[in-house]
């Protein structure tokens, strides 16, 4: 046992009135997408839009987002259970959400957004609203570490997780991955909005997105190297779903980064 370890304890459940039970996780995807509204607010305030686009942006993302995440789960990590059982599939609240999924989710809202809200083009909305969107990931992994889940393998470092409350918990202490990936996040912030603020990149279409793509996706492809399976299935596979997952990403992002370099402002 390592004795320099962190014992994590703490209780999901903030509070409860009566039968309603208000959890960490769910809190922080909430604060995740205020702290987005108002990120993507303060852009859409610097280039004079029309207010009415930012409230159908917030509208198209959560919708797209939450329903993506809950079908990522079901389709990538559970579909063995969930086709045979399709109604749990609205079985939210019993937990099951991915962030491949959300992802998926994001794309296709933004689509149909751009078609039927903004015309400005695809490229256009996400340069401006994945740079708030690094900030609700790394909220949302910080909701992972309030539940004591998706964490790491076994190590002997000093700031090793001992996850008491995860009834799959072997006893040993882990890597805090949902840390790792949280201040990678907000490092992606930090570096798409200096992109914005202090490069003027959005004159690049692209650039901004594809950094967005490769960072995020990369350090997650990255961090599942030391992360435990989600499921039992990918315990005989070279790259695990997640790490799978993240390569379109990866590639759609170089060549985003790429072709940003011949762009002009649109």
């Amino acid at each position: 046992m390592n004795i320099n370890a962190i014992v994590w304890n703490v209780d999901p459940e903030l509070f409860s009135l009566g039968p309603i039970h208000v959890r960490w996780y769910g809190l922080l995807w909430a604060i995740g997408i205020w702290i987005t509204l108002l990120i993507t607010q303060r852009i859409f305030k610097k280039e004079k839009l029309p207010e009415e686009w930012l409230d159908k942006l917030f509208m198209y993302t959560v919708i797209g987002t939450i329903v993506g995440a809950r079908l990522g789960h079901c389709i990538f990590y559970g579909w063995e259970h969930y086709s045979a059982n399709p109604i749990e599939i609205l079985y939210i609240w019993q937990g099951g959400l991915a962030s491949h999924g959300g992802a998926i989710g994001i794309a296709v809202a933004i689509f149909l957004y751009n078609k039927n809200v903004s015309k400005k083009g695809y490229i256009w909305v996400m340069d401006r609203l994945l740079i708030g969107v690094t900030l609700c990931a790394a909220s949302i992994r910080l909701g992972n570490l309030m539940n004591s889940e998706i964490y790491g393998n076994v190590t002997t470092l000093p700031w090793g997780f001992y996850f008491p409350r995860d009834s799959q918990w072997d006893g040993a202490a882990h890597h805090p991955t949902q840390i790792y990936e949280m201040l990678a996040y907000i490092s992606v912030f930090a570096l798409t909005s200096w992109l914005y603020w202090k490069k003027d990149a959005i004159k690049k279409p692209g650039l901004i997105f594809g950094t967005f793509l490769v960072s995020m996706f990369g350090a997650r492809f990255m961090l599942e190297f030391i992360k435990l399976n989600q499921e039992a299935f990918e315990a005989g596979m070279l790259l695990n779903m997640g790490q799978i997952l993240s390569i379109p990403f990866i590639v759609w992002g170089v060549w985003l980064i790429y072709n940003s370099r011949k762009a002009v402002k649109a």
